[in-house]
């Protein structure tokens, strides 16, 4: 077994984490009022920061305010007050660690009920079957909406480097609108943003080279990849392999790993491919195969919960391993590694047969032991997943209540 699991790691940009294990992003949906984080993330970072993990990775944080993933996103742009973005830098860092900002467009994966935009490369609905009416129908982007929406990416890291985070991540994943403009299956244009992987990778590439030309040389830029969607005809592992070589060159310090969209869930444990459900590290297998050709370091997350499987990742190769949900249930798990000791308990397992319904409902599960974490109180792996899904419901309704009457008022106001 590895002994580097504690061991720090250097990154190209010169950014040194203290040791392997990073809280990757887990979608709070907590924003307070004007869509601005506040003592609730501040209560759940400073937890995780004293944790013992040597990277946390928040959820993804907007860079555009028209366009959320939730009613209570966090959004960054030009007009938001810097105050509670260094509040929240300070809180991930109080514990010695790093803390990056996971960036972040939705393109077509807004809900239906949400104001704003719904945009994607091509005008192709999400396929939910009979859920399909809960998101919004898309328009495909001009190429003006596309060169504004790397600015806003540009902008959203300048501002997160100066208040106070060590570093970025680039949502390229989870059938977001970078990871939409990756997908032949979702990208049908016929211009330079469409057809070949070069040109379907083009919006990526131009949000990374227009990010990093933002910040320091010293602040480290990562990018969130699929290592494949798991949908017949989708982006897959060789394309994940293309990518990562076409990243290299632009100064990217770390390439994370993951898997799935909205329409085959594979993040959330239950992907298209029935083989990942039965254990840990459900891209493992991929990652193997994309660690022997990598230029650059990689993270994988995706259902790591014990310490002899975090060993076995870093065995393979990878150079970090990410973990969400356990450091929901086990916000100091790291530390506890230390000891020789192991996680309290795992969330009740949704067991629906509906897959995008037992997905919603498993993310709910997690936001509401990231509530109970942020007060100070201890988690409940044990609360039924109707439960925590009815309850997160009521929560976003009452979010979007605020989120519209905000939105209209900014819009009012520009």
């Amino acid at each position: 077994m590895t002994s580097e699991l504690f061991a720090p790691l250097s990154l190209r940009s010169g950014h040194v984490l203290d040791n392997r294990i990073a809280k990757a992003a887990m979608e709070e949906n907590m924003a307070g009022d004007g869509q601005l984080p506040d003592k609730e993330l501040f209560g759940l970072y400073r937890r995780w920061a004293a944790g013992g993990a040597g990277l946390l990775i928040t959820g993804n944080v907007m860079v555009h305010a028209e366009a959320l993933t939730g009613p209570a996103g966090v959004v960054l742009d030009a007009a938001a007050p810097l105050e509670p973005f260094i509040e929240w830098a300070k809180a991930g860092k109080s514990g010695g660690g790093a803390i990056w900002m996971q960036i972040n467009h939705p393109g077509r994966q807004i809900g239906s009920d949400m104001p704003g935009v719904v945009w994607g490369p091509s005008a192709v609905a999400l396929d939910l079957g009979k859920h399909s009416s809960r998101f919004g129908r898309p328009v495909a982007m001009t190429s003006e909406q596309i060169q504004a929406t790397v600015t806003r990416y540009a902008v959203t890291a300048q501002r997160a480097e100066q208040a106070g985070f060590d570093g970025v991540e680039v949502h390229a994943a989870h059938g977001y609108l970078l990871s939409q403009f990756l997908s032949p299956l979702v990208n049908k244009r016929t211009d330079q943003w469409g057809g070949s992987l070069e040109n379907r990778a083009r919006m990526l590439l131009d949000v990374v080279r227009a990010v990093r030309a933002a910040v320091s040389p010293s602040f480290a830029v990562a990018v969130k990849l699929n290592s494949a969607d798991f949908q017949r005809g989708g982006f897959d592992a060789d394309d994940a392999r293309q990518v990562i070589e076409m990243l290299e060159p632009l100064g990217v310090d770390l390439v994370e790993l993951s898997g799935g969209s909205y329409e085959s869930p594979a993040m959330s444990g239950r992907p298209a491919d029935a083989r990942t459900q039965a254990r840990e590290a459900y891209f493992l297998d991929l990652a193997k195969d994309l660690v022997k050709t990598s230029p650059l370091p990689l993270m994988l997350t995706g259902g790591i919960t014990r310490r002899e499987t975090a060993e076995r990742v870093l065995d393979s190769g990878v150079a970090i391993i990410g973990m969400g949900t356990a450091l929901a249930v086990t916000p100091d798990l790291p530390d506890r590694w230390r000891q020789g000791r192991e996680a309290d308990g795992h969330l009740r397992p949704v067991t629906w047969s509906d897959k995008a319904l037992a997905s919603t409902a498993g993310m709910a599960q997690v936001r509401h032991q990231m509530r109970r974490i942020a007060r100070g109180s201890r988690p409940t792996p044990g609360t039924h997943p109707a439960f925590a899904l009815i309850s997160e419901r009521r929560k976003q309704r009452r979010a979007l209540r605020r989120y519209r009457a905000w939105l209209s008022a900014s819009q009012g106001a520009a």
